[in-house]
């Protein structure tokens, strides 16, 4: 599955191309393919045995070092986000791929029986249903066909009257079936919005991937559904696997990590936990930039919320944002992340053959091993290094909050200005500086 070329000679630049009036919206890309750093298509290929048995430890070394070839992204983060265990073989993960593509496929059709826009090639911008469950009859809904002749047609739920009416909506609902409904509106507003500088996204049927996407996941974890943001972490997906049901798999991992922060109540927000770890940690980092946000008002860190929501993509262009996440989980793999998946009784993820093994500590990444130096992982597991990142901002821009930030909207745009300028290698290298300054203190409080 190797990412397409776009046309530009630039070997940097050439796999996320920009809309031409759309490059001055954007940050500059800072990530660069580094020979002898950048984990390069030759050297992924050689960690691999005959039987297909990946050497996790040198990927992560050369991940660390200079971030992956935007050719193999998709493979790799495959590995990075548990999808696939190191020590399975080439048939194995075969099956594996197999398995869960005809499991996508099956939710999917679930979906479409229940609303024909899915799968359609087509998405909704507005309610179809009421809240008491009762269709729309006129909805003003944008419909984005795939092609010009199944615009001609009429697609699948357009009348000829222009009244656009879907079949599914209909029977008799229950309310999580009303409740899914309710969002799929709202899943269509918002990849309207995502990534649209690319020109990946001019092509409507990737608009519409990643839409039958966002809408199966909502339905199948209906604990969390869908919420703002997740179409910014899903996007990469659909830009880097060519497959539609690879890329959701990619993505269920990826939320299988981060669904916490969108479970929200009345009486906290779903990063509630690490705006409080990131508090701990810059008051005993910069006790006097923690006390200056606190008369601001700002102890709460609720002004870091979109950088832990939406990982970085907002500070970030789209390439250097995949060159952080990989980054990021590189430092944080853990080799049982396989088996943490198995034990949540996916069938998709039981492989045979293999007895455990004991792991090395150089199958575990740099953050995850000084954790485990540190017997840092408790239940909850250790703080995530996103946390350690936003710290990274806030240190490097500590004395500008400290003399121009009056409030808490000063605190915001001083942030903000971040946009385009945040070097993802070097916040990642401060980051785990001050992990493992934050330990050392910790340590030494300890009786």
């Amino acid at each position: 599955m190797m990412m397409r070329l776009r046309g530009s000679k630039d070997p940097d630049s050439s796999f996320y191309q920009l809309r031409p009036d759309c490059t001055h919206n954007v940050p500059d890309t800072k990530f660069k393919i580094k020979a002898g750093k950048t984990l390069s298509v030759r050297k992924w290929h050689a960690a691999f045995t005959h039987q297909g048995f990946l050497d996790i430890a040198s990927v992560l070394n050369r991940i660390q070092s200079g971030g992956v070839h935007p050719a193999i992204r998709g493979e790799v983060w495959e590995f990075l986000l548990g999808c696939f265990d190191p020590e399975s073989t080439f048939d194995e993960r075969e099956q594996i791929r197999h398995t869960r593509r005809i499991q996508y496929a099956r939710w999917k059709e679930q979906c479409k029986e229940m609303d024909s826009h899915v799968g359609s090639g087509k998405i909704i911008t507005a309610p179809i249903i009421t809240e008491d469950g009762v269709p729309i009859k006129d909805p003003l809904v944008l419909l984005e066909a795939t092609s010009d002749q199944s615009t001609s047609q009429g697609g699948s739920t357009s009348s000829r009257n222009g009244n656009e009416v879907d079949e599914s909506v209909n029977r008799v609902m229950d309310k999580q079936t009303i409740e899914w409904k309710l969002t799929l509106h709202q899943i269509g507003l918002d990849v309207l919005r995502t990534d649209r500088s690319m020109v990946f996204y001019e092509k409507k049927e990737n608009l519409s991937r990643l839409w039958d996407i966002l809408a199966v996941y909502a339905w199948i974890d209906k604990e969390v559904g869908y919420c703002q943001g997740m179409s910014d972490l899903c996007s990469p997906m659909i830009v880097l696997l060519n497959d539609e049901a690879d890329a959701f798999w990619c993505f269920e991992r990826l939320m299988r990590r981060l669904r916490g922060n969108f479970r929200c109540t009345q009486q906290s927000v779903g990063v509630e936990n690490q705006l409080q770890h990131l508090a701990s940690i810059i008051q005993v980092l910069d006790p006097k930039l923690h006390d200056h946000l606190e008369t601001l008002g700002g102890g709460d860190y609720l002004f870091a919320f979109r950088m832990f929501m939406v990982l970085f993509r907002r500070e970030l262009s789209f390439g250097d944002s995949l060159y952080l996440w990989e980054m990021m989980w590189a430092l944080e793999y853990d080799p049982d992340i396989f088996s943490t998946y198995k034990e949540t009784g996916d069938a998709t993820d039981r492989t045979q053959g293999h007895k455990p093994k004991v792991k090395s500590t150089r199958q575990f990444g740099k953050y995850e091993r000084a954790n485990m130096k540190n017997g840092t992982n408790g239940v909850d597991g250790p703080v995530p290094i996103s946390v350690f990142l936003v710290a990274s901002v806030l240190k490097e821009n500590s004395q500008k909050l400290l003399q121009e930030a009056r409030g808490i909207d000063d605190v915001i745009t001083i942030l903000n200005n971040v946009n385009g300028n945040l070097d993802a290698k070097k916040a990642c290298a401060v980051a785990l500086k001050l992990h493992v300054k934050y330990l050392r203190k910790m340590q030494g409080k300890k009786p």
